[in-house]
């Protein structure tokens, strides 16, 4: 559904965003993520049309934003960070103004406003001048903009930034729900919300595109967690399976003892779960937790964004 190919974009002699390409299905959820200056939000930036790329091009259905940017604005919705809204401007004037930018006309129109108010539970706040509004009010005012029109192709910064837990969940329902029908780039710096919400993570460091990768791939790891009542030296049969590389003692287990088991690369881990349970009960041993170890996603990205870890050392280590 969007394809970018060899973005770039530099400022003088600075390159901002260097040969950046990636391409995103129809209801894939994207998380774009990197640290501050590291290139993201000029990339969405490009893809909007806001800013122009030095070189590179970008596709929404095929379609060329270079050659029928009208076409492209009228299939997108876009929540910059900072949100330039009209202080003065009532609620509803202002996404009366927003439809009338896209193109929505009478009863369309009506319907459309209607919908996004009701999405973003702005109802008891049309009549309310925006400077009024608390930041997560204006944050739903933002998102309600962005929304209006069924935009094929929805590009979201940092959209729970000041909404209250009630709130986020509430605007996770609706992101995934927007997603059955378009195409949904999030960028945020809460790693919460990118594994609520996210299949697959870009992630941007020093204006290029360090990783992109399936989120359940980059979280799995070579390892399986256990706790038993079974001493270390009662494992020695475990630690001699086909599939076992070793097995360590970790801290921390309230019950009985707790290990970490290193599998091998391309190991079966449903298989050698099944093989380690079984041994644990031929010895009429407790079984208190046997489960694949998790990668952490912030650790991950703070390992990439630094450029400490590249995308094929985090594709080995997930092997």
């Amino acid at each position: 559904m969007l394809e970018v190919k060899h973005l770039s974009r530099k400022y003088g002699h600075f390159v901002a965003v260097d040969d950046v390409s990636f391409s995103i299905n129809k209801g894939e959820i994207v998380g774009l993520l990197g640290h501050n200056g590291a290139g993201k939000t000029t990339i969405m930036k490009m893809i909007t049309g806001y800013l122009e790329a030095n070189n590179g091009t970008v596709f929404v259905d095929h379609i060329s934003l270079e050659s029928q940017p009208k076409t492209i604005h009228r299939q997108l919705g876009y929540l910059p960070e900072s949100l330039p809204v009209y202080p003065e401007m009532t609620v509803a004037d202002y996404l009366d103004y927003v439809a009338d930018l896209k193109g929505l006309k009478l009863n369309a129109k009506k319907l459309e406003i209607k919908r996004v108010v009701k999405a973003t539970d702005l109802s008891n706040k049309l009549l309310a001048p925006i400077a009024t509004l608390s930041r997560g009010l204006k944050q739903r005012v933002g998102v309600a903009q962005a929304i209006l029109g069924h935009p094929k192709l929805l590009i979201l910064d940092e959209p729970t930034n000041g909404l209250d837990p009630e709130q986020t969940q509430q605007m996770r329902a609706l992101i995934r729900n927007i997603a059955k029908d378009a195409t949904v780039i999030l960028s945020t710096h809460i790693m919460q919300e990118v594994e609520a919400l996210c299949s697959r993570v870009l992630i941007v460091h020093g204006g290029k595109l360090a990783l992109d990768a399936e989120l359940g791939t980059l979280r799995q790891s070579n390892y399986l967690l256990l706790e038993t009542s079974l001493a270390l030296s009662d494992l020695e049969q475990v630690s001699k399976l086909p599939q076992v590389s070793g097995i360590e003692t970790l801290e921390g287990c309230g019950v009985g003892h707790r290990y970490r088991i290193e599998c091998l690369p391309d190991s079966d881990q449903p298989a050698l779960s099944a093989q380690v349970a079984q041994f644990i009960t031929s010895q009429n041993a407790q079984l208190y937790l046997l489960q694949p170890e998790l990668r952490d996603l912030e650790t991950l990205f703070k390992q990439v964004s630094s450029g400490t870890m590249t995308y094929q050392e985090v594709c080995d280590a997930a092997a």
